[in-house]
């Protein structure tokens, strides 16, 4: 998993990325493959915000959270993307299971002819 974090209007220290790099590696367990997470953390207005867009194969998440501390705001922007990567992966499973009981089953292949109409198809050759 590739990480890249920017900051605006804040200093960056070396606990901020071991900590947002720490929590960043717990995602990977919900996505496969090469997945890109991009970091933004800024203040305005005296509010905390914390940013991350993860692009992975197949799929976007984006999430944003504001407070009082950057600590707290990178807590609750991770807790609404997981959110959202379990949402996404169980309608996944969900679409999976349902279409194995969709398909319909012919018992009996003579009674499935008994309502041809002959008169509405005409030879084509």
């Amino acid at each position: 998993m590739k990480i890249t974090i920017s900051f605006q209007h804040l200093e960056h220290t070396p606990s901020l990325d071991e900590r947002i790099k720490e929590k960043t590696t717990k995602l990977s367990k919900y996505m496969e493959g090469k997945t890109h997470a991009k970091w933004n953390c800024y203040v305005e207005d005296h509010e905390h915000y914390a940013e991350i867009d993860l692009v992975g194969p197949g799929c976007e998440f984006h999430a944003t959270a504001k407070s009082e501390n950057l600590y707290k705001s990178i807590d609750l922007v991770l807790h609404k993307l997981e959110k959202q990567i379990q949402k996404k992966n169980a309608k996944r499973k969900n679409k999976i299971h349902r279409s194995k009981g969709e398909r319909p089953e012919i018992l009996d292949v003579e009674a499935a002819w008994l309502d041809y109409d002959e008169e509405n198809f005409k030879d084509v050759g």
